[in-house]
Formats: C-alpha cells, sequence, structure tokens
C-alpha cells in the first residue's frame, strides 16, 4: 500500500502553524493580532513563520527542525526487558501508551492468543497513521493491533471487531482546541456473539464487551500520536466521552424500523460497525413533559445550529415504536424528513453561531445554496438547518424502561466490515 507521503513527499513535511488562541468568539481585531504573536508551539511569531512557509524551500524553513518525511512500518515488535508488573504499568503511562488507567500488559502470549481471532497474517498492514510531531506516516500491522487490543482488555473473539475500527483509518482523538468526541456503533450477528449491550445501560459503565471496544479505539488513537499536549491535543477541557467513545450495539431486535447499517447498504446478516463524530449532545427529558417527540426535539436541535445539516438521534425502542404507530413515520427516512421540514430557527442565531460563521460562511459568499439565500436573510427569519435529511441519523438503543433520547450534532463518518477480519472466513483477503 503507497501512501500519499511516500507518493509526495512534500505532503510529509507540510508544517504546521499554530496561533495563540482561544480563537472561538473573539472579534477580528483581536484575531488579527494573533498573526503578529508567537506561535505557542515553537514560540516565533506567527508571520514571520508563514513568511517562511510561502518563501522558502521546505529545507530552510525551521518550524520543526527534527521533522521528517519518511513513512515507515508500524513499531517494531520489541519485547521490553523483564520487570515488575507495577513498574511496567508505570512505563506505559511514561511513554505516553496509555489512556492513564491500569492496562492488560500485552505479553508474547496474550499477544498470540489475540492474534488467534482472526485469520490474516500479522503482518498485514491495516492502515497508516499520521504522526503530526515527526511529520511520519506510520503503517500499522494486525499485529501492532492485537497489541493494543491485549491492553485494553480485550478477548480474541472481539478482534475482528477492533480490526474493522482501525481499518477505517479514524482516530477517536482530534487535534483541535474544542472537546470533539466519537461514537461507535456496531450492527448485525456480532453484537450477541461477543454479548454486547444494545439495552438497559448500553451507554454505561457495566458491559464488557462495550467498554473494552470503545477503549480499545482511545488507546489506537493516543499510539497512532493523538493525545500528546500542545502537540495534538489542544482541547481546553477534553472530553470524558472518549474514554470508550460511547460505544454500544444497536437494539435490532426491539427496533420497529430497519437497522442503521442496512441502511447504509450492508445485508442485515452482516457485521458492521459504524463511526459518528461531533461535539454537542444533549440527553432528553421527553419523559417528564406533554409536548410530542416532534416539539420537544424541536426544543432541543433548534439550540444546535447543524453543520452540513448533520444530526444524530439515538432513540429508545419506545421512542422509536411511538413514532411509528401513533405518529405515522414507517420508516427512519419518513422521520428524518420531517425533522429537515419543521425544525427551524431564526437565521441570526445560526450565522452568528462561531463555527458555522467560521465554517458555513465561505459557502455563502461562493453562491452555495441554501446557505447562499440564507446569509441574505433578516435575523428573524426562519430557516430550516436541517436541510439534507440524508445528513440525519437515526439509531435505537435502549432497553424500553424509559422513553428517552439522547440528540447530537455528530456526522456519520463510515462504516467498516467486521466479518472480513474474522477468523477462518472465505471473506478474508
Amino acid at each position: 500500500m503507497e501512501s500519499a507521503a511516500k507518493s509526495n513527499p512534500r505532503a510529509a513535511s507540510l508544517p504546521f502553524i499554530y496561533t495563540p488562541f482561544p480563537v472561538i468568539g473573539l472579534s477580528p481585531e483581536v484575531l488579527d493580532r494573533y498573526i503578529v504573536g508567537n506561535d505557542p508551539d515553537t514560540g516565533r511569531p506567527v508571520i514571520d513563520e508563514i513568511i517562511d512557509v510561502l518563501t522558502k524551500p521546505i529545507s530552510q524553513t525551521r518550524l520543526e527542525p527534527e521533522a521528517t518525511e519518511t513513512v515507515k512500518a508500524g513499531p517494531p515488535q520489541v519485547l521490553l526487558e523483564a520487570d515488575t508488573e507495577d513498574n511496567l504499568q508505570r512505563l506505559f503511562y511514561e511513554k505516553g501508551w496509555t489512556d492513564g488507567l491500569p492496562i492488560i500488559l500485552p505479553t508474547e502470549e496474550r499477544v498470540k492468543k489475540m492474534l488467534a481471532g482472526t485469520s490474516h497474517s500479522p503482518d498485514e498492514v491495516v492502515g497508516e497513521a499520521f504522526q503530526f510531531d515527526t511529520r511520519e506516516v506510520v503503517k500499522y500491522t494486525v499485529s501492532n493491533i492485537a497489541v493494543i487490543a491485549v491492553m485494553a482488555g480485550a478477548r480474541p473473539e472481539y478482534f475482528p471487531v477492533i480490526l474493522a475500527i482501525a481499518a477505517t483509518k479514524q482516530p477517536s482523538l482530534m487535534p483541535s482546541t474544542t472537546p470533539f468526541e466519537a461514537m461507535l456503533l456496531v450492527n448485525g450477528p456480532i453484537r450477541n456473539e461477543i454479548g454486547m449491550n444494545s439495552g438497559i445501560g448500553a451507554f454505561s459503565a457495566v458491559n464488557m464487551a462495550n467498554s473494552v471496544l470503545g477503549r480499545a479505539w482511545t488507546l489506537m488513537s493516543i499510539c497512532w500520536g493523538y493525545a500528546k499536549p500542545r502537540k495534538t491535543l489542544w482541547s481546553s477541557q477534553g472530553n470524558n466521552h472518549t474514554y470508550n467513545n460511547m460505544c454500544a450495539a444497536e437494539n435490532e431486535e426491539r427496533s420497529v424500523w430497519e437497522p442503521f447499517h442496512v441502511q447504509k447498504g450492508f445485508k442485515a446478516d452482516e457485521s458492521v460497525v459504524s463511526i459518528f463524530r461531533g461535539w454537542s449532545f444533549l440527553n432528553s427529558a421527553g419523559a417528564a413533559s406533554h409536548r410530542s417527540v416532534g416539539e420537544e426535539l424541536n426544543i432541543q436541535l433548534a439550540v444546535m445550529p447543524p453543520l452540513n445539516s448533520a444530526a444524530t438521534l439515538i432513540l429508545d425502542p419506545l421512542v422509536a415504536r411511538n413514532l411509528k404507530e401513533n405518529e405515522g413515520f414507517t420508516t427512519k427516512q419518513d422521520f428524518c424528513r420531517w425533522i429537515s421540514q419543521n425544525i427551524k430557527m431564526p437565521a441570526g442565531q445560526f450565522w452568528k453561531t462561531d463555527y458555522i460563521d467560521m465554517l458555513v460562511a465561505s459557502q455563502a459568499y461562493k453562491g452555495v445554496e441554501p446557505y447562499a439565500s440564507w446569509k441574505k436573510l433578516p435575523d428573524d427569519e426562519l430557516i430550516a438547518p436541517y436541510h439534507n435529511p440524508d445528513n440525519i441519523n437515526i439509531i435505537v438503543v435502549g432497553g424500553e424502561t424509559s422513553p428517552l433520547w439522547k440528540a447530537a450534532d455528530y456526522g456519520y463518518s463510515g462504516s467498516a466490515s467486521i466479518d472480513k477480519w474474522r477468523a477462518n472466513t472465505s471473506d478474508n483477503e
């Protein structure tokens, strides 16, 4: 597999220039002053770094003298010197290989047992990750991921799921000053095979498979270099959801609608993991109100101006059943279209939201609709910000003890086959 950095070495050495912060909510005058201020990473004036990048060859820029342009295989499988468990736990933490919680030490024997969970070769490359601090694109193998699976506490039967997550090449942690968070959703037969929770307390710390799979994704991201303070971790407060990334299975058995992975083109009997990510997350209080689901959602979603119409609703099966049987939404898509047409907010509230102004206003100025038309409206004119129903996701999770739901600005980032990574299947390539 040829990486982008190998075919275009310049891509690996492109510099990262950081401005002072915060950026969100500040005036243009303050942001202008940031340009002449110092880069918080290097201590040099930001404007000097920009001029250097634009006017000097890469070899003459001095943003990160230690940066390289190499593409290399994943970390070699090196055995550490024998030591006590306490010392090894401390070593893994001090090296920045853990999330701060104790791990299962990845001995040779444990890694070998983990590798039995797939028929793929230990040396097979699963994906690659860009190392921000060294400017290296590092390829990681099945064996590398097995080490992380052991550290997270996985059983061999969990390993195909972890490999599928790794194959997406998407980290759970994001290099941003804002508290990004992510979610993993598992569909298909493997949910029950490994005992995942899709019912009561699915997002709580009560189920081994849910907890371990979500944690494995975080440990992958840490080992890929996405949790280095002032390098790739800039989030002011962080996000405790990243400990296991809201990992759960969809409650397909109790849902009145088709499973999420079937909506995305997979067969019902396929096992699939899907990834979502975003910023904002709200829990409903619907059971305590006399409003309809639609009215309650109008209150919740109308306070979260969406990027690209994205939203993810996590509904208890009771809520889904009510929507279908009593409110006439035969499919998830029907309800998404209703949300798209009926959730409204003032244009001024939309455009005066910092991340909308920063990330969407440019589309309006380019004439992209509906943003171009919305930009011309009075502040009090109502718009339908969830204008594209295809970007609204609905999944069904919960144990039917209360008709509640969760609403998030999460966007769908993609899905990956789990069956491909199983042991002794004809699907392995």
